[in-house]
């Protein structure tokens, strides 16, 4: 919970500088609407953080829940987007013997995750997805780096892990996620991001 608890403590300074759709850029926009739009069934952003990307899907006539541990973001996005539904809750708290989803939001929420824990992570995500779910992940891209293998750097929040995209597919495949899409770019002033669309194979 120590990231949680670093974004609680600086849940307005993000919120205003990333907290909305207008910080977004258009490419992230057209691919997590296209996975909204394909995915069969309820929708999770998890770790929705503000909640911007959960009420812009909702206002898109997505059935969506946001999911955060930060009480702070909790609080903003329920001010900011009283129509739209928010829990409170992060990866540890899901549970796929009580709720299953046609998609999983998981955009940069998985950061700051300990590497020896993702492989776990990712096998907790496919199971709290419906059969032939969607799962959509964003996360910083090692490219740059040269490596074959997750690098901690320092975020401005926390410590957080940069993955190659390679890498990062290959632990959705060994976790029975297909890998659908995968996406790299970077961005002028910006670390190299990456996003891998990957559904749930199997039952």
């Amino acid at each position: 919970m120590r990231a949680a608890a670093a974004y609680d403590a600086r849940a307005a300074e993000y919120a205003q500088l990333l907290g909305t759709m207008e910080a977004t850029s258009p490419e992230d926009r057209r691919l997590v609407e296209a996975w909204a739009a394909e995915a069969e069934g309820p929708l999770l952003d998890l770790g929705c953080g503000p909640g911007h990307w959960t009420a812009h899907l909702a206002g898109r006539g997505h059935d969506i829940l946001g999911m955060d541990p930060a009480p702070a973001f909790l609080a903003h996005a329920r001010q900011a987007h009283p129509q739209v539904r928010f829990e409170d809750g992060g990866l540890e708290d899901l549970d796929p013997g009580r709720r299953r989803w046609g998609g999983i939001l998981a955009w940069y929420s998985l950061i700051h995750r300990d590497p020896g824990q993702l492989p776990g992570d990712l096998a907790l995500l496919r199971a709290c997805l419906r059969p032939s779910g969607e799962l959509l992940i964003g996360f910083f891209d090692a490219a740059e780096a040269g490596c074959g293998e997750s690098e901690p750097f320092d975020h401005a929040i926390t410590t957080a892990h940069r993955w190659p995209a390679a890498m990062m597919a290959e632990l959705l495949a060994q976790a029975g996620l297909a890998v659908e899409h995968v996406e790299r770019r970077t961005d002028p002033g910006v670390r190299p991001h990456a996003a891998i669309r990957a559904r749930r194979m199997g039952r």
